[in-house]
C-alpha cells in the first residue's frame, strides 16, 4: 500500500510504445478477450503492459476496481480527481484505499484551485456551465495525467446508463491516445457490492445513502429506489457524462 501523493501526477519514464503499436494491443484484445472475466483481463493487461505505464481511474465510490487490478498489477497508481468539490465521505474512502490497498493513490488537480477558478468565471460555474466545469476540472487534468501511461483502467460499468450499454472490455481510446480496460463492464451494482464484502473492499458510505452515482456534492443528489442510477447526478440538467468516457 502507499501514502497519498499530493499534487501533480508524477512525470512517468520514458519508453512508452507507439501509439500504432499500442491500437495494435488494443485490437487484438478486444478480440481475444470479448467474453473474458474482470480476473482474465486483468491478467492480459498484466502480461502485455508494464505497471509503471499503467493507471486506474477511481472516483472513490468504491474500491472494487483497485482491488481487481492490484491482484494482478501490486503497486499500481490510482488516479483520484480532485476536483475540490468531493464529498468529505469521498475524501475517506480515497484515505482507506492508500491505506488498506497494495497501490498508489494519485491525486490529479486541475490548474486552478476553486477559489481561482471562481475569481476567472464567477461563483459556482458548475451551476452556470456544468460542462465548462467538468472540462476544466475533470477531463483536462485526467487527460494530462494520462499523457504517461500506455493504458488506463475505468469502472465503468454497462447497466449504468443508456450511453454505457456498448462499453467493450478493451478498445483503444484516440481522445487520450493509449488502451482504455473496463474489466467491470458487464457487472452489476449488486455484483459491485458482493464483492466488496466478500473481500473487505473500502466502499464509500454515501452507497448505502441513496448514492449509487457519486461526483462532485454540489451536482450530485440521492436517488429514490428503483430510478436510474445515474439520474442523481446534474439532476434536472441535460447532462449525464462529465466528459471522461464520451
Amino acid at each position: 500500500m502507499s501514502a497519498i501523493n499530493l499534487g501533480r501526477p508524477p512525470v512517468r519514464p520514458g519508453g512508452l510504445r507507439s501509439a500504432d503499436a499500442l491500437r495494435a494491443l488494443a485490437e487484438s484484445g478486444a478480440r481475444e478477450l470479448e467474453d473474458a472475466t474482470a480476473d482474465r483481463i486483468v491478467r492480459w493487461v498484466a502480461e502485455n503492459f508494464a505497471v509503471e505505464h499503467t493507471a486506474v481511474a477511481c472516483s472513490m465510490a468504491d474500491a472494487v476496481l483497485p482491488h481487481v487490478v492490484a491482484s494482478a498489477l501490486p503497486g499500481v497508481d490510482v488516479l483520484f480527481l480532485d476536483t475540490g468539490y468531493h464529498f468529505v465521505e469521498t475524501y475517506a474512502t480515497r484515505d482507506e484505499v492508500a491505506r488498506s490497498l497494495d497501490v498508489r493513490v494519485v491525486d490529479v488537480t486541475p490548474r486552478q484551485a476553486v477559489a481561482e477558478q471562481d475569481a476567472e468565471f464567477g461563483p459556482e460555474l458548475f451551476a452556470r456551465d456544468p460542462n465548462l466545469c467538468c472540462a476544466r476540472r475533470k477531463v483536462e487534468p485526467l487527460q494530462r495525467a494520462l499523457s504517461g501511461y500506455e493504458l488506463w483502467f475505468t469502472g465503468v460499468r454497462r447497466e449504468e446508463a443508456p450511453t454505457r450499454t456498448a462499453t467493450p472490455y478493451v478498445a483503444w481510446d484516440e481522445k487520450n491516445g493509449l488502451v482504455k480496460v473496463n474489466p467491470l463492464a458487464a457487472w452489476t451494482f449488486d455484483e459491485l457490492l458482493d464483492y466488496a464484502t466478500a473481500n473487505a473492499v473500502p466502499l464509500n458510505l454515501l452507497l448505502s445513502n441513496g448514492y449509487p452515482s457519486i461526483g462532485c456534492e454540489p451536482c450530485t443528489k440521492p436517488v429514490a429506489e428503483g430510478e436510474d442510477p445515474r439520474s442523481g447526478r446534474w439532476a434536472g440538467l441535460a447532462k449525464t457524462e462529465c466528459g471522461l468516457h464520451q
